[in-house]
């Protein structure tokens, strides 16, 4: 005795379903992919700064063509600060860049607080780790011998 079943396909509901979300994560991905619009911001302040590791574990911060660091940052402080140069030295480690380009500090006339990577073109927006977190990088704004 032969049994015939009947040719059935793939109900076709849930494979609308599926090409629905397919679509629309593909268009979320096209808008979210899209460049920034551009800056209109102006810098207030810019700074450049080297960072240099000690054999104790401190971090040496220091402006270039200026003698004396800016700070000193000891073993056991200063965490997101050290995060964040962990990540961006690490950026430049894969891209085959060493120390010697400085990292900019930028603040901006809108509020913006920013570290730049000259040798690799990154930029980390400080201020939106919180005010405490921005506060760790704006003391490292050199002050201008004359100035207060």
């Amino acid at each position: 005795m032969q049994v015939r079943t009947a040719d059935r396909g793939f109900p076709q509901a849930p494979m609308l379903g599926v090409a629905a979300v397919i679509a629309l994560v593909l268009v979320l991905a096209w808008i979210g992919g899209a460049p920034p619009p551009p800056e209109t911001a102006a810098a207030l302040r810019t700074q450049d700064l080297l960072f240099e590791d000690r054999e104790d574990g401190a971090v040496t911060v220091r402006a270039p063509g200026r003698a004396a660091p800016v700070a000193v940052l000891d073993p056991g402080t200063n965490g997101f600060t050290r995060a964040a140069l962990r990540g961006l030295a690490r950026e430049r480690w894969r891209s085959s860049h060493g120390p010697e380009t400085p990292f900019r500090l930028v603040a901006w006339d809108d509020g913006r607080l920013t570290l730049d990577d000259l040798a690799t073109g990154r930029r980390i927006d400080l201020k939106a780790f919180g005010p405490t977190q921005a506060e760790a990088f704006t003391r490292l704004f050199v002050i201008e011998e004359g100035r207060r």
